[in-house]
């Protein structure tokens, strides 16, 4: 059985360069998470339009009173949704982020019996961060009342850089399912239906991808871990249901999309730590006397309105520095009740955050893509929320789906 394979792929029925199709897609839910007026203005710029954003709970709505009034809105928005069916399909995306560079990826369903997401697995589909159990439920109580999936989620490939150059060559005159600008500032997103014998020889091009790294990592989650994590977790719920029946049930595959580890545009940005509900000084005293001055070793930027300090772990927990950060901020919330930890994507929103009372970011450096596949393999997880695959602007948006009850 292949692991990544094509799909029957709902789109909303618009002509490819529709102006609606701006006021369909939205980012994915785990962006802007600690800056609730970027959401309400994508609310504002939907206007009623049919939108993704009816369809999706942002999680900067989690634990607000927006929360329940849109969680309860999203069933009948799905049950509402007009979709055009395309059977047995890949879409090729070449999406041109905003600073103008071109990533470019497959997206199709993959099988979640050859996903785990724990932290030590020879799945052929492996998380790449720590999963954070308590953020399951909340995903697999929409899953398990949705009609249809729109993924967030971004695999990565080690091989298949070939076969996006040979799409982007095939699909150079074709005529695009879409073809608009995203919202905002998000850039350009242009997709291709892939069938016939274009789709013969994508399908066998991943077959022999697939077979020449049998018994390793096939595919590593690059974005929306928590997300696959829940898919998961809601088919291994229906199994313990419906026995062998759920073999065939739609809730078995998740659509995703597969971007190659080696495209250029694709860069690893460090996801940098907010402390928020916390006494400034006291948590820069902590941070002082947890680290050395600035030298060999481990170094973190702390930012706050009292300024920067700049030190260095040098008796680190972790191998990676986010790792050993995480382990000094996890015991530093757990002391003192009231403070969270949040994870910021951007040093300029990191910064932005920071100046506000009770709070203060960490910048560290992230790792190079090119250490993901040999460290997964070699050590498991990473650290959750260790990298993000480019800013928050250059996240996937939401534009297919999927049907994922019979």
């Amino acid at each position: 059985m292949p692991i990544f394979s094509p799909a029957a792929i709902c789109l909303p029925p618009y002509e490819p360069r529709d102006a609606r199709w701006t006021s369909w897609a939205v980012i994915a839910c785990d962006q802007f998470t600690s800056e609730p007026a970027y959401w309400e203005r994508v609310r504002s710029l939907c206007g009623g339009m049919p939108s993704a954003y009816d369809l999706i709970l942002p999680e900067a709505y989690l634990g607000t009173d927006r929360e329940t009034e849109h969680r309860r809105g999203i069933s009948r928005a799905m049950r509402s949704a007009a979709f055009c069916m395309r059977e047995d399909t890949m879409v090729f995306l070449v999406r041109t982020l905003p600073d103008g560079r071109r990533r470019r990826g497959l997206v199709g369903k993959i099988d979640l019996e050859r996903y785990d997401y724990a932290a030590h697995t020879d799945a052929a589909i492996r998380a790449t961060e720590a999963t954070v159990t308590e953020r399951i439920p909340p995903r697999v109580a929409i899953r398990a009342e949705a009609t249809v999936e729109l993924p967030h989620v971004m695999l990565l490939s080690d091989g298949l850089l070939p076969l996006m150059e040979h799409l982007t060559a095939q699909c150079a005159d074709a005529e695009p399912l879409y073809d608009f600008d995203l919202m905002l500032g998000g850039g350009h997103a242009a997709g291709y239906a892939l069938e016939g014998e274009l789709l013969s020889g994508v399908t066998a091009a991943l077959e022999e991808y697939e077979t020449q790294r049998a018994g390793g990592m096939v595919y590593a989650v690059g974005d929306g871990n928590h997300s696959l994590a829940a898919a998961k977790a809601h088919y291994e719920s229906l199994k313990r249901t419906l026995g062998e029946a759920a073999s065939c049930h739609p809730a078995r595959y998740a659509l995703v999309e597969v971007v190659d580890l080696r495209e250029d545009a694709l860069c690893f940005e460090p996801i940098y730590r907010l402390v928020t509900g916390c006494c400034v000084p006291e948590l820069l005293r902590a941070f002082t006397e947890a680290t050395a001055a600035v030298g060999d070793g481990q170094t973190v930027c702390a930012v706050s309105g009292e300024g920067e300090l700049t030190r260095t772990f040098d008796h680190p927990s972790h191998a990676l520095t986010v790792g050993t950060l995480q382990d000094f901020l996890d015991g530093y919330v757990k002391a003192h009740p009231g403070a969270a930890c949040d994870y910021i994507h951007g040093e300029a929103s990191l910064r932005t955050l920071a100046r506000r009372e009770g709070a203060v970011g960490f910048l560290m450096d992230g790792m190079p893509k090119e250490a993901l596949f040999p460290y997964v393999t070699a050590h498991g997880a990473l650290p959750r929320k260790t990298f993000s695959m480019g800013e928050a602007a250059s996240k996937r948006y939401y534009i297919e789906a999927r049907r994922i009850t019979r």
